[in-house]
């Protein structure tokens, strides 16, 4: 742990050490903070303006990244920890202030995606190549947009259509044989037509994903590779003046090697569907209108030496929302349906449930005061009825620093395989409830950014496999999944950047208590701290960074028996602007080839170096 606190104290010392007038905020983005935020409000809201602690990933610190995937990206931003099975390609978690990866809801274009059987999205599908940027809103948001909103709210936002019309090109190439290569075009045609098309493409050879301490049974040492292809595109006609129509389509399919023994190829072959049609309009002065119509599908197939499977599962739904504008307030009326279906190999998974939902929310604004208000309404064919709500209060103290409040409820509804699955699931397990209260302080000036924000989440009927089960032990003879837990997740969670002497530094911090009140253990895979701290330089037509990703101890089990050692990992970046359109940039991941785990026994990547360019990207 020594190795660990030294860098997590350098990053409150460094927090302590910005100009105490000059030293809170919403985003660590290295670029300035975002001045338009969506997902908070379901609206555009100036950044300013929001009540919800949130952090955006622009465009920019996407392009410079040099990420493999989204899960490494996340993985840089406070309060964000993952788990992942091995590399690239391979199947992960993303956890929220502390809650569970199937306690967030994931938004593609406005489109909710993740699996009905499993719970959470399927990240290793989620094509970073195609995404123009990223809003996280912590805290939640169940009274918006309904069941899972328990730990926060991740919407990806692919890449834009509006501009002049121009191509996009970005190729690299790194360590493990991996190879990237992502081509588009995209703009106006004329003042009423845009759009945008891309594909992506991503491969590499990979490493053994587990290791021999595995065990025979799980152990192989081949490599892991994996490759992932990709396509979007995005259409907007404006029919009438303030009128639009549009549609919306995302592909990716990943076909991923993974180890379940020494003498069989294991793979998971998984396909990530959106497809979207909206239409919005400003009905009059005060009234805006708009309507969506939406599919995702999550499919999977997977061929091991434990025997084939499919599983696919898909949602669709229609959300029709109207803002009220009333002054400077805004008022919001939202009905929604959504039907979930499931395929499988296991036909008593087969089956579908829907849920109508009916929410309002009411946003105030006057001198310095800023208020939100929302309640929602769902009902479930399968699980029943669920209310909640949230109220948030905020006071400017000055122009620059403001401090809020907040509490609110949420829910999270059972997954099929929590339902169904033959000697596991129960088909009475009740939605999981939590109830978050938090507060927050923070400053926005210039180059100069920090927030701070104390929550505790207290969550009840969490659905985990326990040997006490309310039905015959013929059935279910290894124990099922049950309303049995509760836990609270509570933590102080700081973020923040500035410039000193022409040196853009950002740093964060999560000092948290992820605990299982039933047991009184610590959560699995969540560490009581972690952190990132990083530094850039900028100097004519080339820049330079350093950062760094650190966690604390963790238990793989529940038991807190598996111990997950802490880690520090040391990243360096740079860049070089050839030309207005044309870059070339170099990122050394894991420079000093720490080797951790964030699952155990599965392999992480040593030190690895990627080398790209990139061109149209602003």
């Amino acid at each position: 742990m020594k190795s660990v606190r030294q860098p997590l104290a350098m990053a409150l010392a460094i927090a302590a050490a910005f100009p105490a007038a000059q030293t809170f905020a919403q985003s660590q983005s290295m670029t300035t903070a975002a001045s338009v935020i969506v997902t908070a409000g379901r609206l555009e809201q100036a950044a300013k303006d929001v009540l919800a602690d949130n952090v955006v990933i622009s465009a920019e610190d996407i392009a410079k990244s040099g990420a493999a995937t989204i899960v490494d990206l996340l993985q840089q931003q406070r309060g964000i920890e993952i788990a992942r099975n091995g590399g690239a390609g391979s199947n992960a978690s993303v956890f929220i202030r502390g809650g569970n990866n199937s306690q967030n809801v994931v938004l593609v274009d406005g489109v909710r995606i993740g699996s009905a059987t499993t719970g959470g999205a399927t990240w290793a599908t989620i094509p970073l190549q195609l995404i123009d940027h990223i809003e996280i809103v912590y805290g939640p948001l169940s009274s918006l947009y309904g069941a899972d909103a328990m730990g926060g709210v991740i919407q990806i936002f692919t890449k834009k259509t509006a501009g002049a019309l121009a191509p996009t090109a970005s190729l690299g190439v790194g360590s493990y044989g991996a190879r990237q290569l992502q081509t588009g075009i995209s703009g106006s045609i004329s003042d009423k037509l845009s759009f945008s098309l891309n594909a992506a493409h991503t491969e590499t050879e990979g490493f053994s994903v587990t290791k021999p301490a595995a065990g025979i049974y799980s152990y192989n040492a081949d490599k892991d590779g994996h490759k992932m292809d990709s396509l979007h595109a995005k259409v907007n006609l404006e029919v009438a003046k303030g009128y639009d129509v549009g549609a919306s389509i995302m592909q990716s399919r990943l076909n991923a090697m993974f180890d379940s023994g020494p003498s069989y190829d294991d793979r998971n072959v998984q396909t990530l569907e959106t497809l979207a049609l909206y239409g919005k309009g400003k009905i009059s002065d005060v009234w805006t209108s708009s309507v969506q119509i939406s599919q995702s599908g999550d499919q999977g197939y997977t061929d091991a030496s434990y025997g084939k499977s499919q599983i696919d599962t898909r949602q669709e739904l229609i959300s029709f929302q109207n803002n009220f504008a009333i002054g400077k307030n805004v008022l919001q009326v939202i009905a929604e349906r959504r039907e979930e279906k499931v395929y499988a190999t296991t036909k008593v998974l087969n089956g579908k449930r829907k849920t109508d939902s009916l929410a309002g929310s009411y946003i105030f604004k006057q001198d310095a005061h800023l208020a939100s208000a929302s309640l929602r309404y769902d009902h479930s064919s399968i699980y029943g009825n669920n209310t909640t709500g949230s109220i948030a209060y905020g006071y400017k103290l000055s122009d620059a620093l403001r401090v809020n409040g907040s509490y609110g409820t949420s829910f999270r509804a059972p997954t099929f395989n929590e339902l169904y699955y033959p000697g596991y699931g129960i088909a009475s397990n009740k939605p999981e409830k939590a109830k978050n209260a938090e507060i927050g302080l923070y400053y926005e000036q210039g180059d100069n950014q920090l927030s701070a924000v104390y929550y505790r989440n207290k969550a009840t009927d969490l659905l985990v496999s326990t040997n006490v089960c309310p039905v015959e032990q013929s059935t279910h003879p290894y124990g099922c999944a049950y309303n049995v837990n509760r836990a609270t997740m509570s933590g102080l969670t700081i973020g923040g950047s500035t410039v000193v002497a022409g040196v853009t530094l950002r740093g964060s911090v999560d000092i948290q208590n992820p605990k299982d009140n039933t047991t009184g253990l610590q959560l699995a895979r969540r560490a009581k701290k972690h952190g990132s701290l990083a530094a850039e330089y900028s100097i004519d037509k080339a820049r330079f960074g350093v950062e760094t990703v650190l966690s604390g101890q963790r238990f793989d089990d529940v038991a807190n028996k598996k111990v997950l050692p802490g880690y520090g990992l040391l990243n360096l970046y740079g860049s070089y602007q050839l030309s207005k359109d044309l870059q070339v940039l170099a990122r050394w991941n894991n420079a000093l080839n720490k080797d951790y785990e964030t699952a155990k026994n599965y392999a992480t990547a040593g030190s690895t170096l990627f080398l790209g360019v990139n061109y149209g990207f602003k």
